[in-house]
């Protein structure tokens, strides 16, 4: 995959769907890609590719190998790769990565590290 502003990802790019009248809360553990259209406070735990899309709304700590913001994140977010904020995005938390890219317009208030590139979350 590319950056988010070239990506065109597809519902079937993933191997599971939060839809959007879904509230959640607890813990959520995945590996392979996981989209967010509903609403989840917790914690999120994952090793693959986390997308939080436009009109969804975490409340949550979140460690994935790689995250992209479209909605609404409250939180800290680890990333062992890469955290993308998208135009849409809304991030007030923390975030910690090798490679943080924010597109022109997002939200972002927080503390921004980025660290060396590691295998481990």
């Amino acid at each position: 995959m590319t950056d988010v502003h070239n990506d065109v990802l597809e519902d079937e790019d993933f191997d599971t769907i939060l839809s959007e009248d879904i509230d959640f809360t607890g813990t959520l553990n995945f590996e392979k890609p996981f989209l967010i259209r509903g609403k989840v406070s917790g914690e999120i735990a994952a090793h693959g590719l986390l997308v939080v899309d436009e009109g969804a709304v975490v409340n949550a700590n979140i460690n994935a190998s790689r995250v992209i913001i479209r909605g609404q994140v409250k939180g800290d977010v680890n990333a062992a790769e890469k955290v993308e904020v998208t135009i849409t995005g809304k991030l007030a938390g923390n975030v910690t990565a090798p490679e943080i890219f924010m597109e022109t317009g997002c939200v972002f208030n927080g503390r921004c590290t980025m660290t060396e590139k590691s295998s481990k979350l």
